[in-house]
Formats: structure tokens, sequence, C-alpha cells
């Protein structure tokens, strides 16, 4: 990343492939193919190049705006695009997506963000090697297909882990579980925040007053807001899935405290006569009978032996064992 520059390529025409310097960026005509250009919004000579652009001041804002929501703003020929991604560099949360914003005509892309987003990485590789898109139409459906695609892989890997969470649920290995769910309905919510507006803003680019789409190319990005309601519709299920599984635990969780509890109960229960007795032959007063016998201790142990037998008994006719 060089002077807040992240990618400079040519799409189409003889130099597509091509990445650009400073210099050619400024001096590149839009009749030598079309232009993305890449940038780090914060970054002080990105921001100046893009005050300088040409574009209005609608269009200039949108691109270094730091809080995005995103949405699709059709002006004309071209296009406002805010998009969020998931966040796949090292040591960071997924569900802390990372936010590209993008204006596209048909002479020039500009994109902007504050993170590294993988799906901006797979489109410059391929424009590199040949085999990326040629129009901005084709552009913004390798954007939308890249974004949609790694949120799938990784939905699927929370539906995995959720899997598991459900599997010692019911194995009734309970350890640190109750943590694990609320993490993972929160990465859920989470992702479910912008995923819904996101498919808005695909389906608004679907619409008749966007002209940047030719007939494969709308086909595609159908398909791709197709892929993307698919996966808002996972993710729905797996929301309610955890919420199936944390309330399986909570109910295992109140069934173990209400075994131990009645357990308490059962043994206060025994214990409580043979208490009141001993309690009752233990005062120090004269008259207790007994005391002069040498087998009073003997027979009183038996009566409490008798008294438990009967009282489990009792417990057992009554099925409260």
């Amino acid at each position: 990343m060089h002077d807040g520059f992240i990618y400079s390529l040519v799409l189409s025409g003889d130099q597509a492939g091509t990445v650009l310097s400073s210099e050619q960026i400024n001096s590149w005509d839009p009749n030598n193919g079309l232009l993305w250009v890449h940038l780090r919004y914060r970054h002080k000579k990105a921001r100046h190049w893009v005050l300088n652009s040409g574009l209005n001041r609608v269009e200039t804002d949108a691109l270094l705006a730091q809080d995005t929501r995103p949405r699709a703003v059709i002006a004309g020929e071209g296009v406002l695009l805010a998009l969020r991604g998931v966040n796949l560099n090292p040591n960071s949360a997924p569900e802390d997506m990372v936010a590209i914003r993008i204006y596209a005509d048909k002479q020039r892309i500009i994109s902007t963000c504050d993170r590294e987003l993988q799906s901006a990485k797979d489109v410059a590789e391929l424009i590199v090697d040949g085999t990326g898109p040629t129009t901005t139409g084709d552009f913004i459906v390798a954007i939308c297909e890249k974004l949609t695609t790694h949120k799938v892989e990784f939905i699927d890997k929370l539906e995995e882990q959720l899997s598991e969470l459900e599997e010692l649920v019911v194995s009734g290995n309970l350890k640190d579980l109750r943590t694990d769910i609320a993490e993972l309905r929160r990465q859920a919510v989470t992702l479910r925040r912008y995923l819904a507006p996101q498919k808005e803003a695909f389906s608004k680019l679907l619409s008749d007053q966007f002209i940047l789409f030719n007939d494969p190319e709308r086909l595609k990005m159908r398909e791709t807001t197709d892929k993307l309601v698919r996966t808002l519709e996972d993710l729905d299920a797996l929301r309610d899935r955890a919420n199936v599984t944390q309330e399986e635990l909570l109910s295992q969780q109140s069934e173990q405290l209400n075994k131990r509890l009645y357990f308490l109960s059962l043994v206060s229960a025994i214990f409580l006569p043979l208490g009141f007795l001993t309690g009752l032959l233990g005062v120090n007063i004269g008259g207790i009978p007994g005391a002069d016998n040498t087998w009073a201790f003997a027979t009183f142990c038996g009566i409490l032996i008798s008294l438990v037998a009967l009282q489990m008994t009792l417990f057992y006719r009554f099925k409260w064992l």
C-alpha cells in the first residue's frame, strides 16, 4: 500500500491487467480502457486524490465516509455502492465486517476502504491474471459475488460450530456451552445487521434504472442476489437453531438443578424426624428414659433405623424415589 493507493489496474483495452503508477493514473485517458483505483480513504494523499477526481460533493463524501450502511444509489450513468464483506484479516473477528465504498461509471471505477478486504484482493488477482472483469457491470458483479461467497463460507463454519454444540448439549457435556452459544448468536446477529440492507442494495442494481449491466451481467447479478437471499435465510435458520440449542441447554441445566434440590429435599425429609428424636432425647434434664439401661442406646438406634426404613418404603410407594 503506497501513498494510500492499494490497487490501480486497467480492466480493458490493450493494457488490461496493467498496474499503473500515480502519475499514469492522473494522466489516464478513458479511451485507453476502463480504470479501477482502490484507495485507503484515511490516507491523506488518497483523500486529496478523491477530492480532486472530478466527482461531485455527494460522491466524494460517500467514498470518504467513515460509517456506512450497505446501500446502492443510482445517479445518471453512475452508481454509488456501500457494501460490507467478512473480515478475513489475521487476528480479526470475521463478523467485524469491512466496508467498501464504490463509485462506478462506464469510464472508471473508484473504491475505498480502510482495512484489507479479501474480496477486492481476489478480484484484483483475477484482473492481473487476465481472467477478471473487463466492464463496469462485470466488475460490480465480481465484487458482489466474492463478497457473498466469503459470507457463505463463514456461515457454513458457524453451522459446523453449532452442530458440534448441539451434539455436546445432547450428550450432556454442558461445560462452557452457554458462553459458546451466546458468542455464536452474537456473530449471527451482527452478520444479519448488514446482510439485510445488502440484499436490498443488490436488488436495486437489478432495477431498470441501472444501465451499466448488459443481459448476461444482469443474469449473473440476479444469481448472486438469489445466493445472498439464501444466505440470509440460512443465517435466520442458524439463529433460530442457536436459540433452540440455548433453550435446551438452559432446560438441562434447570433439570439438573431440580434433581439436586429434590435429592436434598429427600435427605432433609429423612433426617428431620431423626433430628427431632435425637434432639428430644439429648436434652440435659432428668427423667430421660433408658438413662440407666445398657441396652437403651442400641434399642434407640434400632428405632431410628426402623424409622428410616419406614420412610423409604413410603417414599417408594408414593413414587417419590
